[in-house]
């Protein structure tokens, strides 16, 4: 939440196994032959640092086992974030005979799904366009998108009654103190009301009835956003997959074979596909796919110690709330369902899809100050955990979505939008391939293909200068 792919990409320089038998499961007990010399070698497995808030204060659960030996199945799918999860839920309604293998490579809850700041946003949200919607048709389209990730999501949680995804029909308030971040907020006002979104602009002397704060000036709320506990929504999500999904935990693919058929190795044996979907996002490079296209940023949180009853009492506001800030390098705030606070900004280039030691700490400091500037009465509410995670970025906003090459598809490059997007994106790309059609599948299918980017050293370079001049310039709305 909060990053701008525009603002960011104008400093790049350059503009015992199983194996499926008539969809069931049975024992393999063949020898399977060698791996070829051939095979694509994963350079770079998933490793996120240890301490994400979201993950360790949402209900602890028993992973799933990790895969030991073999395995076959009709479909594997690669990635059990909120894409891989719609993905893989959806193929099971579509193919009740198949057995669908999901590989996560950490535990669920654990990486990029369960590290951003939980909102569900349903309007477009274009910082190109001079009034944040840009082209119409485009935009209805992406609210029609974001309306269906809210709708099944939505529907999950009921359906499960997964209680700890705390979803609540709250709205969001994008929210600024500079003059420049107010003249945002008018815009988009009307770019809104062109669409027919209900929204309504809040001055500065009421926000603190709402926000328990007297920082910002002027407030946009749009009443459509839903806000929940990432950890804990994707958490139940795994947890009520139907029954003819298996999902492996803790099981990184190592390397990968496309022909003459595919072959994904991991640490004790290999996991062998008919159709193979990717679902994981900026690491979907390291597969072989968006290599050039698509490249991870990554952004921190850190979530404060619960506030006691006098604490709640001396800020004030409402007890539940979400703010996204003006300036995209600006700061997210949240007041949590168990009263703590959530601050989020700063941003980093991990060109490996990797956690950088000791950046954790260095932003826990920037979010202090941002923290204090907020709610000067809390100065001795000290943070309990501070995390980073990955968002994988385009330069022009466009995603890897259908068919990659034969037998393999991908939903990649999510551009921070993974709650909502990657779950209707998930969902239609599995309705695709059991060969249904409708307007949003259309639309994903006639995306442009991601642009371009410059090469290395250029691109590392061009993106550190953009981060660090979009944070210094951010002003008083980080």
């Amino acid at each position: 939440m909060g990053i701008s792919r525009r603002k960011l990409l104008v400093g790049t320089g350059i503009g015992a196994g199983i194996v499926a038998a008539g969809g069931g499961a049975s024992l393999l007990t063949d020898n399977l032959p060698a791996a070829p010399d051939s095979l694509l070698k994963i350079d770079a497995l998933p490793s996120d640092d240890p301490t994400p808030g979201w993950f360790h204060t949402s209900r602890k659960r028993q992973p799933q086992p990790a895969l030991v030996g073999d395995a076959k199945a009709p479909w594997v799918v690669i990635g059990a974030g909120f894409t891989g999860l719609a993905a893989a839920r959806q193929l099971a309604l579509n193919f009740p005979d198949d057995q669908i293998i999901l590989v996560e490579a950490q535990q669920v809850g654990f990486g990029t799904s369960g590290r951003n700041a939980g909102f569900l946003i349903d309007v477009p949200h274009d910082i190109g366009a001079p009034d944040y919607i840009g082209d119409k048709k485009i935009a209805r389209n992406i609210l029609n998108l974001n309306h269906t990730g809210q709708r099944i999501l939505k529907e999950q949680v009921e359906e499960h009654n997964i209680v700890d995804a705390q979803m609540r029909h709250s709205g969001k308030y994008q929210a600024a103190v500079e003059d420049s971040g107010i003249a945002v907020l008018e815009a988009y006002r009307g770019g809104l009301e062109s669409l027919g979104q209900p929204c309504k602009i809040i001055d500065g002397k009421d926000l603190p009835d709402h926000l328990g704060t007297k920082f910002y000036r002027k407030a946009l709320y749009t009443p459509g956003t839903i806000l929940v506990q990432p950890s804990g929504l994707v958490k139940g999500l795994a947890d009520s997959l139907p029954a003819n999904v298996k999902l492996y935990e803790e099981t990184p693919i190592t390397a990968i074979e496309y022909e003459p058929e595919i072959v994904l190795h991991h640490a004790t044996g290999r996991i062998f596909a008919d159709k193979l979907i990717l679902a994981n996002n900026a690491f979907g490079t390291h597969f072989g796919f968006g290599e050039r296209t698509i490249f991870p940023i990554f952004t921190y949180g850190s979530l404060t110690r619960p506030l006691t009853k006098a604490e709640q009492d001396s800020i004030g506001g409402q007890e539940f709330w979400g703010v996204i800030p003006a300036d995209p390098f600006g700061t997210t705030s949240r007041r949590t369902h168990d009263n703590r606070i959530l601050i989020r900004n700063s941003f980093s280039f991990n060109s490996d899809g990797r956690y950088k030691p000791g950046y954790t700490q260095k932003y826990r400091e920037t979010h202090r100050q941002s923290f204090e500037r907020r709610f000067p009465t809390l100065q001795d509410v000290n943070f309990e955990h501070t995390w980073g995670g990955g968002l994988g970025m385009t330069r022009n906003g466009s995603s890897l979505f259908g068919e990659l090459r034969k037998n393999v598809y991908g939903s990649l490059g999510c551009n921070g939008l993974g709650t909502v997007r990657g779950t209707a994106m998930g969902t239609m790309l599995a309705d695709w391939l059991a060969g249904k059609s409708n307007d949003t599948i259309n639309f994903l299918l006639s995306l442009p293909k991601p642009e371009w980017n410059p090469p290395e050293p250029l691109l590392t370079m061009g993106v550190n200068f953009t981060l660090r001049k979009g944070m210094h310039d951010a002003g008083q709305e980080a």
